[in-house]
């Protein structure tokens, strides 16, 4: 990295000096140089941040969280609690933190179970999600823990929210500085109330990507998409039926849209090594693959059963944490049969019983993901596609077979193909044979492995670590009150001002209105150049 290049020419400079200083033999500098190296870069390691001034009041809101979002959250709040800030938590997963500096509210509302496998096809859109909301918006403010925290949320230094999914804690943020993080990454809807429109000639949308450039007619369904998602989110079938049961609630409240555009920074669980690079406003930060780590040991049975796989090496199998045992009958046997055909060993996380398992299935409800990944022998990840898991795969280096089920999925699954670090398959056209041949095409094709190990090396290649700058923004924000400095004047304006179509109707009307003078003056230099040749010509 470069603190790192820099650190070390400095470091030879001062060794030399002191070879010259105290003629050290070659030895004692080598010693010297090798100690002094090693102290410096721990010290990068433990981060460069200043301490804070004081200990902050922070509050976390993620009412609405899959485990997969909370997991984005851990490491920011992990490191502020380390760091002597006090944080509160108000969320509807169960308690992970046993840090004396982190509070955990979590409210008796669940989240409704949502069936992703209806009619024989998997849900690839967000209104399974969308129409659970304005319940909840409905039954949050009436329990007691969350009415106490609402009253006390001017307490805090600030509040840090999941914009997706949350407008149901919109309330909380009203007049109280407080920042977003973005879990799926960069969100076209949110950049654009931050007043950086993005042009859907290239961005991808919420759901689908498209290999760049993008064609005609791929340019026209992106756009439509952008419109489309934005209006059906914001506008008709879900914030204004949130809308609705918050203004029953507190009707001196600004609208949520309104209360949103006021957030002083969002951290994006993103970076462009693995997405397509966007122009970036201060107030968006990249911090993707903030939650990755280094592989930690393996329980010795569980190392043992990868070692022993030989040369042939280990799949590992995960749908993530959303979809829990669900996979139909039909898909199932078509695992297993493709499994008993591979030479490899399998380790498939999979909750419930499965039978019909051969020797080389190992099966387990949960696995330690980002240890097995980092592990040598693990040769493939097969994977729902989910931001984290790519961005785990990529970061550990492993090439992936991704079966998309809903959301971003499918987007992030044309990351992988378009980028060749592995293979999609459809789960409607889902069959063994396919999935032997995908996952051999992966194992033995060294494209996807040489892919993969350049895009890891290009997304760990960075000044300061994602974590790293995800905390001092997040102090940034609190020293400097909001940091206001930070807003685009953009996010202020109109779509009429935005877009300048008063600008462009004005000069229009002026160039309707030139037009029509110089129309009016050739007709009178007309008129009388032929009525004086008329009169020549009578006389």
């Amino acid at each position: 990295m470069f603190a790192t290049s820099v650190l070390y020419m400095r470091l030879c400079l001062f060794v030399s000096n002191l070879s010259t200083d105290f003629l050290l033999t070659s030895r004692t500098m080598k010693v010297v140089t090798l100690c002094v190296l090693a102290f410096a870069l721990a010290d990068i390691a433990a981060g460069d941040l200043p301490s804070p001034d004081r200990s902050y009041k922070i509050l976390v809101l993620i009412p609405v969280a899959f485990k997969s979002h909370r997991n984005v959250f851990l490491p920011l709040v992990e490191s502020l609690a380390d760091r002597g800030h006090k944080i509160v938590m108000l969320v509807s997963l169960p308690p992970v933190f046993k840090h004396p500096n982190v509070t955990e509210i979590n409210f008796e509302v669940p989240i409704p179970h949502i069936n992703f496998f209806v009619e024989g096809k998997f849900l690839g859109s967000l209104p399974a999600v969308g129409e659970k909301l304005p319940k909840m918006a409905r039954d949050l403010y009436q329990l007691p823990s969350v009415k106490m925290l609402y009253e006390k949320r001017k307490e805090f230094d600030l509040i840090i929210v999941d914009h997706m999914f949350n407008e149901v804690g919109y309330p909380f943020l009203h007049e109280v500085p407080f920042i977003t993080i973005a879990t799926p990454g960069m969100d076209y809807r949110q950049s654009a109330f931050l007043g950086n429109v993005l042009n859907p000639s290239y961005a991808p949308h919420l759901l689908h990507s498209f290999p760049l450039p993008l064609s005609l007619w791929q340019r026209i369904k992106n756009t439509f998409m952008h419109i489309y998602l934005a209006i059906f989110w914001r506008s008709w079938a879900v914030v204004p039926l949130i809308q609705k049961e918050i203004s029953a609630q507190f009707p001196d409240l600004p609208p949520l849209l309104d209360i949103e555009r006021n957030q002083s920074l969002t951290l994006m669980n993103t970076h462009f090594t693995i997405t397509t690079p966007v122009p970036l406003l201060p107030s968006q930060v990249e911090v993707g693959a903030m939650h990755c780590r280094p592989g930690e040991p393996l329980p010795q049975d569980l190392e043992s059963w990868l070692t022993g796989a030989g040369s042939t090496g280990v799949i590992y199998f995960s749908l993530g944490s959303v979809l829990r045992g669900e996979i139909p009958p039909e898909y199932l046997q078509f695992f297993l049969e493709a499994f008993q055909r591979l030479p490899q060993r399998v380790l498939w996380k999979y909750e419930g019983q499965l039978q019909g398992a051969y020797d080389n299935v190992r099966i387990s409800s949960w696995f330690p993901q980002q240890d097995i990944l980092a592990h040598h022998n693990v040769k493939v990840f097969i994977s729902h596609g989910g931001l984290l898991s790519l961005q785990e795969s990529i970061f550990h280096e492993k090439p992936l077979l991704v079966l998309p089920i809903f959301g971003d999925q499918p987007r992030n699954g044309m990351v992988v193909e378009n980028s060749n670090i592995g293979r999609v398959l459809v789960w409607e056209e889902l069959t063994a044979d396919r999935i032997v041949d995908a996952l051999n095409d992966i194992i033995n094709n060294p494209m996807y492995k040489e892919n993969v190990a350049r895009m890891s090396a290009s997304l760990r290649d960075q000044p300061t670590t994602p974590q790293e700058r995800a905390v001092f923004w997040t102090e940034y924000v609190i020293r400097h009150r909001g940091a206001p400095q930070l807003r685009c004047p953009a996010a202020q304006l109109s779509w009429v001002e935005f877009l300048m179509l008063d600008v462009m109707g004005l000069l229009l009307l002026a160039l309707l209105l030139l037009l029509f003078l110089i129309r009016r003056l050739l007709r009178a230099v007309s008129d009388v150049l032929f009525s004086d040749h008329s009169k020549k010509k009578t006389a």
